[in-house]
């Protein structure tokens, strides 16, 4: 007997799954991280003193300071874009085996979506900040810039990464359907 699986559409391979995870949500987790870089790289000059066209006074801190405090912020961005991975892969669903105590346990959805949603919120606020200040809305002002031109580069790179909130919303969304709705019935 012939049974065929209810297909939504291409899927993609990845390791550890309970369920096949659709292709666009493996290029989604794909993506997120590639949102962030361009914000990562447009801070590095900035912790070095260099104003990246900002027609504002420097920072007042000292480079001891400043230059941790914005790879911190970089590597911590970046991480975070690597954990939505997690909703495309196994470690996702279950806890690693070389997680002591834990190792091989199934993680509830739940446990996964709601810190995710929380994080997603964040980036959502931020889309709606940099909206306001962008466009300004309600007479909200951005930085001034010394030029036209790095005021279009920062715009692309702040709004490439505030992108990440409803990006991430997506993501949970697949997350969601995949490990808490009932699978496809068989036809036959």
């Amino acid at each position: 007997m012939n049974h065929t699986i209810n297909n939504p559409g291409p899927q993609a391979t990845s390791p550890g799954t309970a369920r096949p995870v659709p292709g666009w949500a493996e290029n989604l987790a794909h993506l997120i991280p590639l949102l962030a870089l361009p914000v990562c790289l447009w801070r590095l000059p900035i912790a070095f003193g260099y104003r990246m066209g900002m027609d504002e006074p420097g920072s007042q801190w000292s480079l001891w300071l400043t230059i941790p405090y914005v790879f911190g912020l970089s590597v911590l961005t970046e991480g975070v874009a690597l954990l939505y991975f997690g909703l495309v892969r196994g470690w996702g669903e279950v806890v690693p085996d070389r997680v002591p105590v834990l190792g091989g346990r199934r993680i509830p959805p739940f446990a996964v979506i709601v810190p995710a949603s929380l994080g997603a919120l964040v980036f959502t606020a931020l889309l709606v900040d940099w909206v306001v200040t962008t466009f300004g809305v309600a007479g909200a002002s951005n930085v001034d810039f010394t030029n036209g031109w790095w005021e279009g580069l920062a715009t692309v790179v702040s709004g490439l990464f505030v992108l990440w909130g409803p990006l991430m919303f997506v993501q949970i969304r697949g997350y969601h359907v995949r490990r808490c709705r009932p699978a496809a019935p068989a036809r036959g």
